[in-house]
């Protein structure tokens, strides 16, 4: 799950690490009167999106004088800004974040998350703050430092921290300020169930102080169950609509721009099915995984889900019979069929626990439903049918 950056500067502010003080506008007509309780002559206009690329965008600009702050903030409000992680269609703009300007000396990059390859926490810091990461990794990698972590209750030993804002070649009160930070990062990413943040760019002022000048942080679905204070947090207006449907559900589904729609159970047997249908010249309209046990409404749901998408021109369901019994998932594509009265060709590939109950339930449908051998002879007939 993500949240907005003054979200995560709330929770950096709740942890002792150093933000600067800003206001938060929700609807267009609170802007003049929460400007109006803003300090300083110049300030820092943010759009609200959950995407990069904000600044490239025209979503961060830097202002004098709250009347020209008024102009800009009335103006930026329901703007739509496109960067290259929002896709062609963009974000609309329905937040704004506004802080007073900093003076700006230097500029770094900090990031703490779960490394999942080796199992371990990793702190990622760099000189070239305010840059792509992976754009400074690729082209000047001498400028980052990446120092992975063994999980303790004690958090990084003072050794790993040294270690990690070395790069920075902070003075004085800055090593001090420097280290607290780390230690906050790391504090909380384990208690908040993080997965990912990011302060990019940590700058030093020119009064010498130390300022997580963005913030980003990401957290693990599978523990938000236990974290309501985050879940708080989530803002359906960032989300597609059909991923908000989904997760009524409990489906995991993420949309893609394809042309066939996927019902699988099981995420590697999603991304193979996914990977079959690529090799056959096609793109997958979704990821959708109903999971092991999944009932018959469940099934349902994940059907109407696919054809809620316009782009959809043919289905591809994949079902290995496991736990997941394929007569269930019979009965709940042929319900979900006749409510949404199919109109795109469905191919049905069927294995495992009761699939030959599940391949008569779909014949005596009188459905126009082809039925397919294996998942090759599957993406084969999807593809054709669409052509």
């Amino acid at each position: 799950m993500n949240i907005h950056e003054h979200q995560a500067k709330e929770i950096l502010r709740e942890y002792g690490a150093p933000v600067s003080e800003g206001i938060v506008i929700k609807t267009k007509n609170e802007i003049k009167e929460k400007i109006s309780e803003l300090k300083g002559s110049v300030y820092v206009l943010k759009a609200q999106i959950h995407a990069g690329g904000r600044g490239k965008a025209g979503g961060v600009k830097l202002i004098k004088e709250k009347k020209n702050l008024i102009f800009e903030a009335e103006k930026m409000f329901g703007k739509t800004l496109v960067t290259h992680q929002t896709g062609s269609d963009g974000k609309e703009v329905k937040r704004l974040y506004i802080e007073e300007a900093s003076n700006i000396s230097k500029e770094f990059y900090l990031s703490c998350l779960v490394d999942r390859a080796s199992s371990k926490i990793a702190f990622i810091s760099s000189t070239q703050g305010g840059m792509d990461i992976e754009k400074v990794a690729s082209e000047t990698p001498e400028k980052i430092i990446t120092k992975k972590i063994n999980y303790s209750l004690d958090g990084p030993s003072d050794n790993e921290i040294k270690e990690i804002i070395s790069i920075f070649n902070f003075k004085g009160e800055q090593i001090n300020k420097g280290k607290k930070l780390i230690r906050t990062l790391y504090k909380i990413l384990v208690d908040k169930d993080a997965s990912l943040i990011e302060i990019n760019p940590l700058i030093i002022t020119e009064e010498k102080n130390l300022i997580c000048l963005d913030a980003k942080m990401n957290f693990d679905d599978n523990a938000i169950f236990r974290r309501p204070d985050i879940l708080k947090l989530r803002d359906l207006n960032e989300e597609e609509p059909a991923e908000i449907e989904a997760s009524k559900h409990d489906l995991a589904y993420i949309k893609l721009n394809g042309s066939i729609g996927c019902m699988v159970n099981g995420a590697g047997l999603a991304m193979a099915t996914m990977d079959i249908i690529k090799l056959y010249g096609q793109e997958p309209a979704n990821f959708l995984d109903v999971g092991g046990g999944a009932t018959k409404e469940k099934v349902t749901a994940a059907f109407k889900l696919i054809l809620a998408d316009k782009n959809v021109k043919g289905i591809l369901i994949n079902i290995f019979g496991g736990i997941m019994r394929c007569d269930v998932l019979a009965h709940g594509v042929v319900e979900a069929a006749k409510q949404v009265n199919l109109s795109v060709p469905l191919v049905v590939r069927l294995a495992g626990t009761n699939f030959q109950e599940g391949k008569k339930i779909l014949e005596d449908s009188n459905l126009k439903i082809l039925s397919a051998l294996d998942l090759n002879d599957a993406a084969k007939k999807i593809v054709d049918a669409i052509k």
